[in-house]
């Protein structure tokens, strides 16, 4: 209830459960005196009417320059990062502590000690040997806890420095200049620059703001953006009380408009957001711990952990009731330990069936997972992405449409204008990217046109309308270079003015009074300048006697065009802007976009006075933008190219051999949209441009969307998205999903949150997207680069894939301990393995080659797969089929191995009764045993190499996955030192890797052949399940054949229903599996 009373009214003080557990409140700069024990809220009420002067005194700062590098360097250290408090890292004491608290590993220890009791009250108390077993299998328990914490360790590490790489960054100034800084270093004082789409990074007093409007829904609950000022307003008699003060801006607030300066009044958990956080924390108590009082992660899990960790639950019941069936049967025939035929048969089942059990349950594959993840996402980071959620890895290999924007992401957003049209005339703009001084703007009979008055008027006003800059920095090799600050499609403008002559400082000249920045929903940016004399400029357009105001327009043409009534003409006069003429200026607007040029409009209007009481503060920025957009005269047009970038037709035509079709959402002109399109290999020759692309006023045709399987229609074919708002990509996301699609979404501004978030994939740019983007989406191109969302794709898929391959290696290993012990017990011989040498064989030959099977490189032909079903099980049934067969092949093998030794060393015996007859029967007995241990530790590290791929033959790349190498090579030498080593062979691992001769290790050599032939002839059925499985997602994923659709804007229009795709049919077994599964 306090919780809600703070977030319906912000200004109730806070009252803490128990004050003592609170932490200090943030000590400020000038803060002394009586106002040191206000309560937080208010402090920042004061805050919000304190001068702003005086405000910046007190925190000892400067509006201007902002605060010292040194003097903020300080103040993090004294007041510490600007975040909210969040749980300690577990230490690596912590993880191994933890990794015992697993049920079976109890169950192991307690059947050591269990070992070392009964020993210690026998008749060998005396005899130190008699200890091994139970104290080995501790020390082995041990080591593998040892191993597990940290593997899982530098697992956490990995993803902590990649937390790290995503965090949020924000411009502030600093010893005069404004720089960006990474938001947990932000301190009080600072002055902080915002704009559209960045996120409020510390409570702030704003001293500056323009259109200024924050969504403070995650504060406040409430759901409209509020507006902002900087002005501190008197409260009106009767006005209601506002949840938040106007001039402040709070902490992990987006800002959805407008651009504005703040002070840093509160950082941490000394913010509003930080207080609320206590509040939760004091009511929700500690951190989650589970029964052992340790940490509880699991709500870190991403679903395929989640799931896997339920196939190891399910595994592990089916497991433990195999092992009680072996103890039941093993004690009722009187197994006793070889080693110690004086213990009672119960102890040495129990030893015997807690380690099989161990054997059996795959604990190893969470930690396997995580290590793929944590180090696959460390992989992307080099292919240019960034993954903000881990579940987006699982995901990436699902995907099965991508929406991408275009500029910047399918190209390369350096836009060069090589076109205008001024006053009636056009012109050709030359010269090659940035560079001011090459190239010039020529008529089209080619003599130079720089001086002409529409190419200075258009190029002015232009200017008056950006807030980019150009200037010569250097590049990372230290080479001069002109480069633009700014919005991407103002730099050719910039550009272009300063090639005709207009000064780099010319702006200056004209004063700003008013800017309404670009927003998706206008299509358009307006200014208002300080203008004067009787021409804008020397060779510039006459300006009206009495004109003081100069409003610019500059956007989407065909909106700009829609405003104006007037047109500038060669000689300065103004004529009438026609239906006619509007038509014809479309058609050069038209060929621009055939050409795949973006062409931007440029307008404006003389005002003698602002249309509006500027002395009146209640007056919205909309409104101001409604009464200075009317009556524009159009000024002319500039038409810039954006070429694709490199490698981006490739990548989607590697795209649809994947099966994942490309859609292209941009607000360009359809013709532009269009030419593009096929300039990258979206749009093929053979497509049919009316039903392929599509502006998106089709879409909502009377201002509402189309019927859910209208629009399903039309999203199922079309490639192309042109004029498209930030809600239609919402729409056509959601269009997508409800056809059982994986969408990946591309997004960069404010509204393209909601798309962003709803995708299947949320994919935000590095470059030019904004925080609010950032924060909503799963991953980030570093490069805003088309081809890193397909390499992700791949990357994605390859992980994966490596999961696959390690969990099916993981099984069909402990499948086959499991039958190898379980028919010694029931057919009468000799048990083959000691518990010690079960726990030996996982520590050693398991979980090794299973970590470098989840680094495996992807297959050639990964990206010709068809995307999997997003709700595909982990282990498909034919999977299931190939870990049963290979299980089996081991268990044939190794089971053959070890009868043919038991023959020759026991005398041609092979049944337990027997054989404990027979003289020195433990050292002939140890004998067989080391040749079956000595076999299927090659034959595993075979099985380890022929999982790499579930078609490919083994010798296919052996060398290509370095881990593997290692792997093996260290299983290698820990097998013949555990069973070459006196004493540690010996007298506690029970080996006599010394003794078996020759004939031994050739008969041993026999298993990793057999299991090599077996296995491999049963990859022939596992490689036709492959391909079925395969063909099936084909058949599913094949569109149902409809007619050419055109959508007439009548919502009741007559459509062809959708046809259904048929499920592919499951057989039993894969019912069965997938229930017990």
């Amino acid at each position: 209830h306090r919780i809600l009373k703070l977030l319906r009214d912000p200004r109730e003080q806070i009252q803490f459960p128990n004050t003592e557990e609170m932490p200090p409140p943030q000590k400020k700069p000038g803060k002394q005196g009586s106002s040191a024990q206000l309560s937080q809220m208010d402090k920042q009420a004061e805050d919000a009417v304190t001068p702003i002067d005086a405000l910046a005194t007190q925190y000892k700062t400067d509006l201007n320059k902002g605060l010292s590098t040194k003097k903020a360097a300080e103040i993090l250290e004294r007041d510490g990062p600007n975040e909210l408090e969040k749980p300690p890292k577990p230490t690596l004491l912590l993880l191994f502590l933890m990794q015992l608290t697993s049920f079976i590993i109890i169950l192991l220890m307690v059947s050591a000690v269990a070992s070392v009791l009964v020993n210690a009250t026998g008749p060998k108390a005396g005899d130190p040997l008699s200890y091994t077993t139970g104290i080995a299998i501790g020390i082995i328990v041990l080591i593998n806890a040892g191993i597990a914490a940290w593997t899982e360790s530098k697992a956490g590490d990995a993803l902590e420095a990649l937390s790290k790489m995503t965090q949020a960054n924000i411009y502030v100034l600093r010893d005069g200049k404004e720089v960006q800084v990474a938001v947990p270093t932000v301190v009080a004082g600072d002055i902080v620059v915002l704009g559209t789409g960045d996120v409020v990074p510390a409570d702030l007093r704003l001293f500056e703001a323009k259109d200024f409007k924050v969504s403070e829904m995650a504060l406040t609950g409430e759901p409209d953006d509020v507006a902002k000022t900087h002005k501190v307003k008197e409260k009106k008699d009767g006005a209601p009380e506002k949840l938040t003060p106007e001039t402040m801006a709070f902490s992990g607030c987006s800002i959805t408009s407008g651009v504005g300066k703040g002070l840093v009044v509160d950082t941490g958990m000394s913010t509003r957001i930080g207080r609320i956080a206590q509040l939760i924390n004091g009511d929700a108590g500690a951190r989650k711990t589970t029964c052992f009082c340790f940490p509880d992660t699991s709500a870190n899990q991403t679903p395929l952990q989640q799931n896997l960790n339920k196939l190891g639950a399910r595994i592990g019941v089916l497991a433990i009731i195999i092992c009680i069936g072996i103890f039941i049967i093993g004690w009722l025939t009187d197994r006793k330990d070889p080693s110690n035929p004086d213990s009672p048969a119960w102890l040495y089942m129990i030893l015997v069936s807690v380690t099989l059990a161990v054997a059996a349950i795959p604990e190893g594959i969470p930690l396997c997972v995580t290590i793929s993840l944590s180090i696959g996402c460390s992989d992307m980071v080099q292919q240019e992405v960034l993954v903000r959620k881990i579940a987006a890895v699982e995901t990436l290999g699902s995907a099965s449409v991508i929406c991408s924007d275009k500029t910047g992401t399918l190209t390369e957003g350096k836009m060069t204008m090589v076109g205008m049209y001024a006053a009636g005339t056009t012109y050709e703009v030359t010269g090659k990217g940035f560079d001011p001084e090459v190239g010039g703007v020529m008529r089209g009979d080619g003599t130079d046109g720089k001086n002409d008055m529409g190419v200075k008027s258009s190029l002015l006003t232009a200017i008056l309308c950006c807030n980019t800059t150009l200037s010569k920095e250097k590049d990372e090799a230290g080479v001069m270079k002109w480069t633009p600050k700014g919005n991407s499609s103002e730099a050719p403008i910039v550009v272009a003015a300063r090639k005709v002559g207009l000064s780099e400082n010319i702006a200056s000249d004209y004063p700003r009074v008013l800017e309404v920045p670009f927003s998706s929903s206008r299509k358009m940016m307006l200014t208002v300048s300080k203008v004067g004399g009787t021409h804008l400029c020397a060779g510039g357009m006459p300006l009206p006697p009495g004109t003081n105001y100069l409003a610019v327009c500059k956007g989407a043409p065909n909106y700009i065009i829609d405003l104006c009534c007037e047109q500038l003409r060669a000689d300065g006069s103004v004529d009438k802007l026609t239906d006619d003429d509007k038509a014809n200026i479309l058609k050069i607007v038209d060929g621009y976009s055939a050409r795949a040029l973006c062409v931007l409009a440029i307008a404006s209007r003389p005002m003698s006075k602002m249309p509006y009481d500027e002395s009146n503060d209640d007056i919205t920025t909309d409104q101001k933008f409604e009464a200075c957009r009317k009556q524009l005269r159009l000024i002319g047009l500039v038409a810039s190219i954006d070429p694709e970038r490199d490698g981006v037709p490739d990548s989607v035509v590697a795209a649809r051999g994947a099966g994942i079709r490309v859609v292209m959402i941009t607000g360009d002109y359809l013709l532009t949209a269009i030419a593009i399109a096929k300039n990258v290999n979206i749009l093929q020759p053979s497509d049919d441009v009316e039903t392929s692309a599509m502006d998106c006023a089709n879409l909502r045709p009377d201002g509402e969307y189309l019927r859910p399987e209208e629009m399903d229609m039309i999203t199922r074919s079309t490639r192309v998205f042109a004029r498209a708002k930030p809600e239609d990509k919402l729409e056509i996301v959601k269009s997508i999903q409800r056809q059982g699609q994986v969408a990946a979404m591309t997004g960069d501004g404010v509204n393209d949150a909601p798309a962003l978030n709803q995708a299947d994939i949320g994919v935000a740019m590095g470059i030019q997207g904004t925080e609010v983007a950032k924060g909503a989406s799963d991953m980030v191109l570093t490069d805003d680069n088309f081809c890193s969302i397909v390499n992700a794709v791949e990357k994605g898929r390859s992980i994966y894939a490596g999961i696959q391959k390690f969990v099916a290696f993981i099984m069909s290993v402990h499948i086959a301990e499991v039958m190898q012990i379980f028919i010694c017990i029931v057919v009468g011989i000799p048990v083959m393995r000691t518990p010690l040498q079960i726990l030996f064989l996982i520590l050693v030959t398991d979980l090794p080659p299973s970590i470098a099977l989840g680094m495996e490189p992807g297959e050639a032909h990964i990206l010709k797969m068809r995307p999997r079903p997003k709700e595909e099980p982990i282990v498909l049934m034919w999977m299931w089929l190939a870990m049963i067969m290979n299980g089996a092949v081991l268990t044939v093998v190794v089971v053959a191995v070890y009868l043919i030794s038991l023959i020759n060393y026991c005398d041609g015996e092979v049944l337990q009764s027997n054989i404990y007859l027979l003289d020195s029967y433990e050292v002939r007995l140890s004998k067989a045993q080391t040749v079956a241990f000595i076999s299927l530790v090659w034959s595993e590290n075979i099985r380890a190499y022929i999982s790499r791929s579930f078609t490919n033959p083994m010798w296919h790349d052996i060398l290509g996955n370095k881990h593997m190498q290692k792997a093996i090579v260290m299983a290698q030498i820990c097998l013949y030192v555990a069973v070459l080593t006196p004493y540690l062979s010996d007298r506690i691992l029970g080996l006599r890797g010394l003794e078996i001769g020759f004939f031994g290790w050739v008969l041993a050599l026999a298993g990793p052949v057999g299991c090599f032939i077996l296995s491999e002839s049963c990859k022939l059925i596992s490689a036709y399940q492959a391909k079925k499985h395969q063909d099936s997602l084909s058949m599913a994923d094949t569109p149902p054949a409809a007619a050419p659709i055109k959508v007439v804007g009548s919502k009741n229009a007559k459509m062809a229903a959708p046809v259904p795709v048929q499920p592919v049919k499951k057989g039993w077994f894969q019912c069965c599996m997938g229930g017990i599964f």
